[in-house]
């Protein structure tokens, strides 16, 4: 079709978009709408799954009404969400309660006795990736304990993709990525749940749905959907792999040869590298981080993730602005924003190191320490809220150097993307502590072209993920930031004192919290 469109759809913990693009990968339009989730001083984080699925339905019908003749140019469309978290349906398809998403920290002590059980080595060896207390096994094991009743009436376990993929096509499916990742066996890509049985919920297996891969298999637009979105019933629906995977897979992630870095700078820090095979995969001491099922065949992406990245500055910008809506000056967060590089930029570097730990549920890599806790060091007299915001920049970017060393050698070229990817000073920063060149990618919703990069390949329009990669990401490909020179030695000190203070503050995080309990 010549002028065929395809459709990505992004449920993100902030936002769930829709975005068209043409066969070749040009941006055409999209629609978002604000996501809204409720946190709980338990450490609960939940999400209304029916407007999710309404919010997710509106902005496809924004882009049908946005471009002209859509449902009848519509090739395919493909979905991809937040990761991890528990989405529970009973037998007719309705949520037997809100959605636990990532940021729920009610699980943390299972998983932090779980990484000392006996049985966790062999756990790790299985899926490439450390348990924390997001991923849907470890919140299945709190729910068979504490909530044995609204297991009872489910029969799917979802991930939030995996909901959406329900709601527009009626199959109960999942994807390789965050089936292998909890419950599987990344060698073979096939389920090998034993970490329900050593939990005690070994019933829960019977939620696990169909694993199918994204690239090969489409649903179809049920009559229903396509009432709501304004599509045509039939329409092939293919399912993507987690949001993650498909921001690196638009990003610039997709290298053969595996010395390409992709960092994801969002609401949480991604820090990706290729595994162009099973055994090109590294795995750590701390048994820490992921190993994803990568959408081409025999490929893995290996992960490691810091629980919180954006939100870091998200917490210091709202900090600056509660202070000054006490004095009766409302300021939004881009109000705040507008010249921070230059000031951030301006403000001494390494003078204050800033551990960016700022989640209840504590860091997941390269560490795993759910006690683990945001703070500063080094804060002295004069300094100010630039000296402050360059401490969280470069804790991001200490964060990222911590992540790649535990997977190897730093890449020698990390392509980044996300939100704060804008900043030129975050970009110069980062750079000089990985020591590594930096690229932007210029696609402005990576995620959403990563899932539409998928359907593009299960329909048959390239070949296979090479050839896609070729057209819709390289000629997207930005300058390159070289390293700072000057701060490349100030950044090695800095990143030293950055691991010597998380070694030695682990066991007093833990002592805080358990004081915060008693």
């Amino acid at each position: 079709m010549k002028d065929g469109v395809l459709i990505g759809i992004d449920a993100g913990t902030s936002v769930i978009k829709s975005v068209a693009f043409t066969t070749a990968g040009e941006q055409i339009a999209s629609a978002a709408i604000p996501n809204r989730y409720q946190t709980f001083p338990d450490g609960g984080a939940e999400q209304d799954m029916a407007r999710t699925w309404a919010d997710a339905a509106a902005t496809l019908k924004q882009l049908s009404e946005k471009i002209p003749d859509l449902a009848n140019r519509l090739i395919a469309i493909s979905v991809t969400g937040q990761g991890d978290g528990m989405w529970l349906i009973d037998k007719t398809g309705e949520p037997v309660a809100p959605a636990w998403l990532w940021l729920d920290a009610r699980a943390s002590a299972i998983a932090e006795d779980f990484t000392r059980h006996v049985e966790y080595p062999a756990h790790y060896a299985r899926t490439g990736t450390g348990v924390n207390a997001c991923q849907m096994s470890i919140q299945l094991a709190w729910m068979t304990r504490h909530r044995p009743d609204v297991l009872a009436r489910a029969t799917t376990g979802f991930h939030c993709k995996d909901w959406l993929y329900f709601k527009l096509t009626g199959d109960r499916r999942t994807d390789p990525s965050e089936a292998n990742f909890t419950f599987g066996q990344y060698t073979t890509r096939t389920y090998a749940p034993a970490i329900l049985d050593i939990l005690g919920a070994a019933d829960a297996k019977r939620l696990l749905p169909e694993m199918v891969e994204g690239t090969q298999v489409a649903g179809r637009l049920t009559p229903e959907a396509a009432a709501l979105t304004g599509l045509k019933a039939g329409t092939p629906i293919t399912l993507g792999y987690v949001d993650v995977l498909c921001t690196g897979l638009g990003g610039g992630l997709y290298d053969p040869e595996g010395k390409t870095g992709c960092t994801i700078v969002g609401s949480t820090g991604m820090h990706m590298k290729i595994a162009p095979t099973a055994k090109h995969v590294k795995l750590n001491s701390e048994l820490s981080g992921y190993t994803m099922a990568f959408p081409v065949p025999g490929m893995y992406a290996q992960i490691q993730s810091n629980m919180a990245s954006t939100l870091n500055i998200d917490w210091l910008l709202d900090l600056g602005r509660d202070v000054l809506t006490s004095q009766g000056v409302e300021r939004s967060r881009g109000d705040l924003l507008k010249g921070l590089d230059e000031r951030v930029m301006a403000a001494p570097a390494a003078r204050a190191i800033y551990h960016p730990y700022i989640s209840k549920a504590g860091e997941r890599g390269p560490v795993m320490e759910p006690a683990a806790r945001a703070m500063f060091s080094g804060l002295e007299l004069g300094m100010g809220f630039a000296d402050l915001m360059r401490g969280v920049f470069e804790g991001l970017c200490y964060a990222s150097r911590d992540c790649y060393s535990a997977m190897g050698d730093v890449p020698t070229e990390v392509r980044i993307t996300g939100g704060a990817a804008r900043s030129q000073a975050l970009r110069v920063m980062l750079a000089s502590v990985l020591k590594a060149r930096v690229r932007v990618v210029q696609r402005e919703e990576a995620g959403a072209a990563g899932a539409a990069m998928i359907a593009a390949v299960q329909q048959k329009i390239y070949p296979d993920m090479d050839a896609c990669a070729a057209q819709w990401v390289n000629p997207l490909l930005g300058p390159v930031t070289t390293p700072d020179e000057t701060l490349t030695g100030l950044y090695d000190g800095g990143f030293a004192i950055y691991k010597e203070t998380r070694e030695k503050m682990r066991p007093l995080w833990r002592a805080m919290v358990a004081n915060h309990a008693s």
